[in-house]
């Protein structure tokens, strides 16, 4: 029986880079997608592919079919994030971070949805808890991350009966992200400390979470579920944030987030 083909985007660094070597030793063929070189050593087939590029989308997608004649699943990890105030977000900061998360898996996603429905595969999107719980100075981060959620749950319900399964992870991890987020610089007296505070915050909950493998694994054993859940929260932590999302008044849950990242 031929080994399944997975496709992983954002596989450069941080949970892609982890999936992707996992499945790798769990015995997938994996094709690693980003625009950077993987960080160091890794055993899976790499194609540098900017995922808000269609033209270089589906090179790499006619890449892997023309060698592997079939894709059996697509992790879609590609993201970025930016953190500063709305009022002062650029034109520019708004478009880059939106191709990136919600274009960049829209479209990747696309192009090998025809490979998925002839191998009745699996779509799993990386999303974050910061889409269930928005996050003040990363607001535009959360809506993309709402976003992705969003797409996952019509593109289940679309695909579903051509027995493609699609499920959401919200896994925040620590990873190179931290470093790697476009941080904002303002003067305006009325953002700069909370500004300051809320990113250091964040940083804080991100160099403590947990290591990048935890979602690794649990994507691995999505894989092999045939009727794998609507969404998965990693991490108890995390899955207790959701819970209390859920349960407490959304003007209690707004205050407390206010107090912890905004004020």
């Amino acid at each position: 029986m031929a080994k399944k083909v997975v496709v992983v985007s954002g596989a450069s660094s941080g949970i892609g880079l982890s999936i992707a070597n996992l499945l790798t030793q769990k015995g997938y063929v994996v094709y690693g997608l980003a625009r950077r070189t993987p960080q160091g050593k890794h055993e899976f087939s790499f194609i540098s592919t900017d995922v808000t590029d269609d033209a270089a989308i589906h090179q790499a997608v006619a890449t892997i079919l023309e060698k592997e004649k079939r894709v059996d699943a697509l992790i879609n990890c590609a993201g970025m994030g930016i953190s500063g105030a709305v009022e002062y977000t650029s034109k520019e900061e708004f478009q880059k971070i939106f191709d990136v998360n919600v274009y960049g898996t829209f479209a990747l996603t696309k192009a090998l949805i025809p490979a998925l429905r002839e191998t009745k595969g699996m779509i799993i999107n990386i999303g974050s808890v910061a889409g269930v719980l928005t996050i003040p100075f990363q607001t535009f981060y959360s809506m993309t991350k709402v976003a992705v959620s969003t797409f996952s749950e019509g593109l289940r319900m679309e695909l579903k009966p051509f027995g493609v399964r699609v499920v959401t992870v919200l896994g925040d991890t620590k990873t190179g992200f931290t470093a790697a987020r476009e941080k904002q610089q303002t003067t305006d007296p009325g953002y700069a400390k909370r500004l300051e505070k809320s990113v250091k915050m964040m940083e804080h909950d991100e160099e403590h979470g947990k290591d990048p493998i935890t979602v690794a694994k649990v994507c691995a054993r999505l894989l092999k579920k045939k009727h794998p859940p609507v969404a998965v929260t990693v991490g108890f932590k995390y899955k207790l944030f959701v819970f209390l999302k859920r349960l407490l008044p959304s003007r209690l849950v707004n205050t407390i987030l206010f107090v912890m990242y905004g004020k």
